[in-house]
Parts: structure tokens; sequence; C-alpha cells
């Protein structure tokens, strides 16, 4: 079983925004499958859902999650003028 955490996309905007792409992934995600032959998607909260597919041969059920980054050590950290 693959139990992985992965990005399944990145965007800049507002709550409802991120809360809108996260239910057009969940809609329209494969994972593995070359067909998705069905589609359930349980809506956990307005920031999350499980998703199962059903394709000929497997079933996967995946967690869908939106995060918001709020520290990257890429990133220096930003100077407030005061």
């Amino acid at each position: 079983m693959d139990r992985n955490a992965r990005t399944l996309a990145q965007f800049d905007g507002s709550a409802e925004e991120a809360e809108s792409i996260l239910l057009e992934t969940a809609s329209t995600y494969e994972h593995k499958l070359w067909k998705v032959n069905r589609r359930e998607i349980f809506k956990c909260s307005s920031r999350s859902y499980f998703l199962r597919i059903h394709g000929r041969m497997a079933t996967y059920g995946l967690l869908l999650q939106l995060a918001e980054l709020i520290h990257d050590t890429a990133q220096p950290p930003s100077k407030s003028s005061g």
C-alpha cells in the first residue's frame, strides 16, 4: 500500500479558491489508474476530501488535504520596516 505524501498542485489564491481547486483535483485525479471506472468523493471538511477511485484491476483510497506554506528555509525572512 502506498502511504507517501505528495504535492498534487501548488498555487496562490484565496481560501475559497483553494477549496474550489481541491474539489476540482478530487474530481479529476486518476492516481495510477489508466482508466477510472468509478470515483467516490467523501467530504471530511472544506479543506479535506477522501477520494476512492476504482479501476478495472485496483481500487485506491487517498486523503486530499489543503496545506498552507507558512515557512520555507529557501526563502529569506521578510523584513518589516519600523
